[in-house]
């Protein structure tokens, strides 16, 4: 991935996929540590996945680069002092319960401006703990308590969610709502590693909306993309 052009590679040593169960934080770290240091002693930058403090410390000790927390802060208060302390990035996610409940929490609304508005509420805790603003980045959550009409909004309206400004992660890779854009006649929805010419369309949209960065598995397909999208000379879109 990182030969192909991915410019951070994400580890992650628990699912957050809706409906996991959660492992504890030794294993955690079991799966976590061993790849972060032989990854990083080749060179290559990294992020951890993580929502526990503890895990986030021992991977950034290991080699880690950026704090990734689909948790935005909220699944472990101690998360903003390790993350203060390292002064590395701190990626935080819109969130609202961990995935064994969370779809009983997409309830809104209006999912743009309650996202907008929660994801200020992590930002302003998150500078409160003493982590410096140049050091955030903010990631809507697509999927994370959210139904399929959520995340067409925000992949829509991203431009409000750009005038929090801060850098903004976009992660819509294989998702199951564009599983069910592209399912059968029968309503079968296409399976994961068959969703992405679809995840290569949504990550286009967002660098042209203004994301800072995408989240991807196929890091060629996008990279490719996106050259063509570059070389189009096509402006980004200003947000409203």
């Amino acid at each position: 991935m990182r030969d192909q052009g991915a410019d951070l590679i994400d580890i992650g040593g628990e699912s957050t996929r809706p409906g996991a169960e959660r492992v504890d934080a030794d294993t955690e770290v079991s799966r976590v540590v061993p790849v972060i240091r032989e990854l990083a002693a080749a060179g290559v930058l990294l992020s951890i996945d993580t929502t526990r403090a503890s895990v986030a410390a021992a991977a950034l000790e290991a080699g880690a680069v950026v704090v990734n927390d689909v948790s935005g802060g909220l699944a472990d208060p101690a998360m903003a002092k390790v993350v203060a302390e390292a002064g590395c990035p701190w990626i935080l996610m819109h969130w609202r319960g961990h995935s064994r409940r969370m779809q009983d929490l997409a309830v809104y609304d209006d999912v743009v401006a309650e996202v907008r508005a929660e994801l200020a509420q992590r930002v302003d805790q998150a500078l409160a703990a003493g982590v410096r603003p140049d050091r955030l980045v903010v990631d809507p959550g697509l999927g994370f308590a959210k139904r399929p009409e959520h995340n067409w909004q925000l992949t829509r309206r991203l431009g409000e969610l750009l005038t929090l400004a801060y850098p903004l992660l976009f992660g819509a890779s294989r998702k199951s709502y564009l599983g069910a854009l592209l399912a059968d006649p029968d309503g079968t929805p296409r399976p994961p590693g068959e969703r992405e010419a679809a995840t290569i369309a949504t990550s286009v949209l967002a660098v042209a909306a203004g994301a800072w960065g995408v989240r991807v598995h196929d890091v060629r397909g996008t990279v490719d993309a996106l050259k063509v999208w570059t070389a189009s000379g096509a402006p980004r879109l200003a947000p409203p």
